[in-house]
């Protein structure tokens, strides 16, 4: 590190358990941050100020009136412009240290699986089910960590996705693909500072363990429920029917 590096980042450290080799690793780092709304906006803010070295940003919409009630990384000037280019020059900004990639088209199939290998650590903060069994399969795949959060209405929730252990629970470990009906805050709203809350989780969890810091949410899910300022934690457990799981298991020999 340079000295407007150390400057920068004297913060992260003097922190115990981070310090100035968990920062190197953030330096060195390249995340994929799949939706820049509203938890994507504080994942890719913090992670911008935070120094993770590479971003790659993932959106395929544009910037309309309706997000700037919790979509912090956009302003009215930037109505209209897609979210990815957007979110790109507030993060500029923010760190210009910190290089962007650009990805504004629909991950899916072999778009998806070459998005996924090219990162360390995949930020999922898109809103339908489809992508986020997907992103788990491709994660799963290519032993990428993935970072999952949730918010609706005044409810949230973050977990984390270790690939690379093999005996590690997966997202298809804690819902299955047929199920339930999605909500959308489109439909059934939110409250703006949850998902400030809920990003900004998941971009610590991200950092916790690109940096092998702390005790990341791997097999552990943290709900947040804001009407009543209660968090709690539950444990879970791989599913021993998951077919990811399996063939993770089946690729390691196992």
């Amino acid at each position: 590190m340079n000295d407007d590096q150390l400057l920068r980042y004297g913060r992260h450290i003097m922190l115990d358990g981070l310090d100035y080799e968990g920062q190197e690793r953030l330096l060195s780092a390249r995340v994929l941050v799949v939706g820049l709304g509203g938890l994507g906006s504080p994942v890719a803010l913090y992670l911008a100020a935070s120094g993770v070295g590479e971003l790659h940003l993932a959106d395929f919409d544009q910037v309309d009136l309706s997000n700037l009630q919790r979509q912090v990384v956009h302003d009215q000037a930037r109505v209209g412009q897609s979210k990815v280019a957007s979110a790109a020059a507030r993060l500029h900004e923010v760190n210009p240290e910190v290089s962007l990639v650009p990805i504004e088209t629909k991950l899916a199939g072999a778009r998806l699986v070459e998005a996924v290998a090219g990162v360390d650590l995949v930020v999922d903060c898109s809103d339908n089910f489809e992508l986020r069994f997907a992103l788990n399969a491709a994660c799963a795949d290519k032993r990428v960590p993935l970072v999952s959060g949730a918010a609706i209405q005044w409810a949230g929730q973050v977990t984390v996705f270790d690939h690379r252990d093999v005996d590690a629970p997966c997202y298809r470990c804690l819902y299955r693909e047929e199920g339930g009906d999605e909500l959308r805050c489109a439909e059934t709203g939110v409250l703006s500072p949850l998902v400030g809350m809920i990003g900004s989780l998941q971009a610590a969890e991200a950092i916790k363990v690109l940096a092998g810091s702390g005790w990341p949410l791997i097999g552990r899910l943290a709900l947040f429920d804001l009407k009543d300022a209660e968090w709690r934690t539950i444990k879970y457990r791989q599913d021993p029917d998951c077919p990811i799981c399996a063939s993770r298991r089946s690729a390691k020999g196992r």
